[in-house]
Formats: structure tokens, sequence, C-alpha cells
């Protein structure tokens, strides 16, 4: 069983979809894959959160509920969204989910909510349960001015908790950003840090251009 985790510097860089681009490429080598989220917030139902949207069809009926364990209205933080329900995310659930989805799939993805210092409660980080779960993690980069910081704050935060870090996916989905600055981004990070850049994501409205564009990216998460 092989398990990655997909986190991203900030919330919006289009971790899902990368995670569904994974899913897909994973899934063509024949390979059994699910995908899972902790929690997921602003939406009411789990059909309607935005994993359903970008690759939940694809997935098990019978695993909906270990797939996403928390789901949550308020569209914030996840102790906050929980909070205002009245409820509690337990990490024992989560772990007990994760566990059932390892046993049954060759791989499986999970999508981080948020950042990777994102809080469940008031002692739990998202950071944290990654660290327990000893998972492999790539960071998904939203490419825009600011983002050496958030990226190098990530990727020390990982680094620190001797998380291992697959690479660095950047996203350039944001709207009129100096294409200097696109171009430089990925190589100063990864001179600073250290950690491979696995690949950069052009804005695309045709979903098979993205999977094109991402089987370079899948190939080098895949076979290293």
């Amino acid at each position: 069983m092989s398990v990655i985790f997909v986190t991203g510097t900030d919330t919006g860089v289009g971790k899902t979809m990368i995670t569904g681009l994974l899913y897909q490429y994973i899934t063509k080598k024949g390979y059994s894959v699910i995908t899972q989220k902790w929690v997921q917030t602003g939406t009411k139902t789990l059909l309607e959160s935005d994993v359903a949207h970008h690759y939940f069809h694809s997935t098990d009926v019978n695993f909906h509920s270990y797939s996403l364990p928390y789901c949550f209205r308020f569209p914030g933080s996840p102790h906050l969204a929980a909070k205002l329900e009245g409820r509690r995310i337990n990490i024992k659930k989560i772990i007990e989910s994760f566990n059932k989805l390892c046993r049954k799939y060759d791989f499986l993805i999970v999508e981080g909510t948020g950042g990777i210092m994102v809080p469940f409660n008031g002692k739990y980080l998202s950071i944290d349960l990654v660290k327990k779960l000893n998972l492999s993690v790539i960071i998904v980069v939203g490419n825009k001015l600011g983002c050496i910081n958030h990226t190098l704050l990530t990727i020390d935060s990982l680094k620190r908790r001797n998380i291992r870090i697959i690479g660095l996916i950047f996203n350039n989905i944001f709207q009129k950003q100096k294409k200097t600055i696109l171009k430089d981004n990925p190589d100063i990070i990864e001179k600073i840090s250290g950690i491979k850049v696995l690949g950069i994501m052009k804005k695309e409205r045709s979903k098979n251009k993205l999977i094109n564009n991402f089987r370079k990216i899948g190939k080098k998460i895949l076979h290293g």
C-alpha cells in the first residue's frame, strides 16, 4: 500500500485538481486507487463537496464515509467549522477510516484541507497527523507573488518533523501575474530548499490538456 499526502501552500491553490489528476494517472497504470479528504468544509453533504466534483465519481461507493470522515457547512478552518456545528473532530475516527482504505487499495491519495498547519481542534494540526501516519508529501504551490515565503515555511515545517517531501508542483492559475516572477519562483525555491520541482501546471480549461500536461509529473511521482 502506497500513500501520498497532497498539501498546499494555502487554500485555493489547486490541491483538488492535482489530487484528481494523480488519481487518474495512477488508475490508468492498472492500480486500485482511492482518494480521501479528512475534513471538508463549506459544503452540506458529501456529494456536494469539491472532492466529489473532481474525482469522487470514480471511488468505491461502499467506502464513501471512509473517504470523507468529516464534512462541515461553514467554509473555514476545520476547527472553526466543527465548533460552529457543536461538533469536535476525533482524530481516532480519521485514523480508523484511513486504515480501512489502506487495507483495500494499492494506492491512497489524501488531500489536505488548506495548508499543512491547519488545526483540526485545539490540540491537533494537519501536520501532526501526517507525521503520526508517516506519510510522504507533495506540496502544491499557487505560483504567484508571495509564494516563496509560503512555500519555504511549509517545507521548513515538514523538514523539522522529518516528514518526507516527494516534491513541488507549481500551479499557474492566478490572473495578472508577471511572467518573470512565475519563472523565477520554482527556480529559487528549489535552489534554496533542495526540494525538487516535479513540474509546472499551466492554466487550462480543457480537461484533456490538463491530463496531458500532468503525465510527466505523474511519472516522476510514481517512479521517482
